[in-house]
């Protein structure tokens, strides 16, 4: 199976394919690219990314992970308007499927793409800090008192919070404990936490955030496509077993059986092995070369769960 991949699976017949998938999504009015988001620098920054993306046993992804993942999660990235070379978003190989996780900063961007979103942030309440929560007309719970201090910063964290604010001014509030994080941690398919520990103060708002992106998916109306890529970008980070990401229903669907069919096209060409050297993606930050420096003893912890 490896080398049946490598006769297809080459980085610019998967990137070009889904460049071609996004331009027909925008022909026929099914997804609107932001103004300042480049289809093709995010994709181009992917590529070098993916090149010099390995499994746990060094192969390239391209070797790895079987082609309709690859672009699953590239295509994942597009419809929420992330860029990997702004530490938006990461790729992990499970098995032989490639996943796109989203970063802190990625899911901000990803739910200030929704029309009905106006502003999206989360906070840590350390110990010492002044929190309070309460419930509004509807017994909702909302947030009533946060008073940070500049002295409890390097204190041990004890909750977090997200808030997300609608254009009509309502606000969603989503609060967790720090138990319930490491609830959160302890069932994530990066078991081992090495970046929860070293950069718990973002993680934990990551954490938060995504639950609050989940829950607002699920009870709002996911008709758009950026909605289902948001959701199943956060699902999947938490499933116990990596599964097939491709997309089963409507227009996704229909797109994936026609990428599939393309690939399988191309495989009886026989096409050559990818050329594996390419330059490293410039603009990372800190947490995310971290990040990627422990995707393979991640993907360890995850198999072996």
């Amino acid at each position: 199976m490896p080398n049946q991949l490598k006769q297809f699976a080459k980085p610019i017949d998967i990137v070009q394919q889904t460049q071609n998938q996004i331009a027909y999504l925008q022909k026929e009015g099914s997804l609107a690219i932001p103004d300042n988001y480049s289809v093709a620098n995010a994709l181009a920054s992917a590529q070098l990314i993916l090149q010099d993306t390995k499994d746990r046993n060094g192969k390239s992804v391209f070797e790895t992970c079987t082609p309709p993942s690859i672009y699953q999660s590239l295509l994942n990235m597009v419809l929420q308007g992330l860029n990997p070379a702004m530490s938006q978003c990461y790729f992990i190989v499970y098995g032989n499927q490639l996943q796109m996780q989203r970063s802190y900063f990625g899911t901000v961007t990803a739910l200030l793409r929704l029309p009905d979103i106006k502003k999206v942030q989360a906070q840590v309440v350390h110990k010492g800090d002044e929190f309070e929560i309460g419930s509004n007309e509807d017994f909702e719970t909302v947030v009533t008192k946060f008073a940070p201090k500049i002295e409890n910063q390097d204190d041990e964290i004890i909750d977090a919070f997200a808030v997300i604010t609608l254009k009509d001014g309502s606000k969603a509030y989503t609060i967790m404990t720090k138990q319930e994080i490491d609830q959160s941690w302890s069932q994530s398919r990066s078991r081992q936490n090495n970046v929860q520990k070293k950069f718990a103060q973002e993680m934990a708002k990551r954490t938060v955030l995504n639950r609050a992106a989940k829950m607002f998916i699920n009870t709002a109306d996911d008709s758009q496509m950026i909605a289902g890529a948001i959701n199943q970008t956060t699902q999947n980070e938490y499933d116990n077993e990596p599964k097939d990401v491709t997309p089963t229903t409507g227009k996704a669907k229909q797109l994936a059986q026609k990428f599939q069919a393309t690939q399988e096209d191309t495989k009886k060409e026989g096409k050559d092995d990818a050329n594996e050297n390419a330059e490293e993606a410039e603009g990372q930050t800190d947490i995310y070369d971290f990040i990627k420096e422990n995707q393979e003893e991640s993907a360890d912890q995850a198999n072996e769960g």
